[in-house]
């Protein structure tokens, strides 16, 4: 029997309590370091690379300590902090947790959706305020629902969006070649405004690339409805937010539901918070009470493959960044 490949894991837990999941590793060889100074010798033999969450520059040093590395993953799906020239020009995959994440982010985005249409702040108000005030609501059946960036993430939010009787468009690079069961239309990137005008509900979902940088812009803003709702649960950078804020603060669109910022945590004394129409995640609708099992879950199934010589999954086209 050919020996493991040994597993170099990036993480800041100090202690299995700070991450019990790690312990799962139990079964493969091995190391842990969570700063520079643990880059010893042994680590540096690691054929496989798990970053488990540690700061980009910790995740390009490792990688360059080990010159015998042949497969990196990243237990996160996003990847606009792990992505570095060395890795990127490097012929070693990247895999990632796409697919991990996207139920809780589709159930999140749909979450957001009812949080609008059935006026739940009003609800809370009242009932803090022990008013008795009838009003009408949304039904959102019927009502249009346009998702940017068609990933996992995104075909998560299409499918429960598209049960509740929901018209999906969609926005993708390219669309696909056999017909989607949950998309109405599909549009390429340079329709985005085309799009905008007739959603109701804008949920992105696209990862952070310099192509999607600040693509929910002023203009973006302007093509949509006075009456839709922004949500997202991609990366935070796609929308520009100072654009978003002045939006919100016009009446141009009627509320927000994010889960992702562009500086997190957000400042204190941010303007977001102080919106009634805007609803605050922060950064955490993806962790439920099992996430990182079945991050690891995915992690060990990867690394039976790699080592059975079988292809990968979630192989990243590195130069794209997804």
């Amino acid at each position: 029997m050919s020996k493991q490949p040994l597993v170099l894991v990036l993480s800041d837990a100090l202690s299995d309590a700070d991450a019990p999941e790690l312990r799962m590793l139990d079964r493969v060889p091995h190391l842990r370091v969570n700063s520079l100074a643990d880059l010893t010798s042994d680590a540096k033999r690691a054929e496989v690379i798990l970053n488990w969450g540690v700061p980009r520059d910790l995740f390009r040093s490792a990688f360059l300590a080990c010159p015998g590395v042949r497969w990196v993953h990243s237990r996160a799906a996003g990847l606009d902090n792990s992505l570095f020239p060395e890795l990127v020009q490097s012929s070693v995959p990247l895999t990632n947790g796409t697919g991990v994440f996207s139920q809780a982010l589709g159930e999140f985005a749909l979450a957001a959706i009812l949080y609008f249409a059935k006026d739940f702040p009003r609800m809370l108000r009242n009932q803090k305020a022990g008013r008795w005030e009838q009003f009408l609501v949304d039904e959102i059946a019927g009502q249009t629902v346009g998702i940017v960036g068609y990933g996992d993430i995104g075909r998560a939010v299409a499918s429960r969006a598209h049960a509740m009787g929901m018209r999906v468009l969609a926005l993708k690079r390219h669309a696909p070649a056999s017909a989607d069961p949950f998309i109405a239309q599909f549009f390429m990137p340079g329709d985005l405004a085309a799009m905008l005008a007739q959603c109701d509900y804008v949920v992105v979902s696209a990862p952070l690339t310099p192509e999607t940088h600040h693509m929910i812009d002023e203009a973006a803003f302007a093509a949509m409805k006075p009456s839709a709702v922004i949500i997202n649960i991609g990366r935070g950078p796609v929308i520009d937010q100072a654009a978003m804020v002045r939006a919100l603060t016009d009446g141009r669109i009627r509320g927000a539901g994010l889960d992702v910022f562009e500086q997190e945590p957000i400042p204190d004394g941010d303007p977001i918070y102080k919106f009634e129409n805007v609803l605050v995640s922060p950064h955490c609708a993806d962790q439920t009470k099992t996430w990182l099992k079945h991050a690891m879950d995915f992690f060990l199934q990867q690394y039976t493959r790699f080592t059975a010589g079988q292809p990968l999954e979630n192989v990243v086209d590195k130069h794209l960044g997804y």
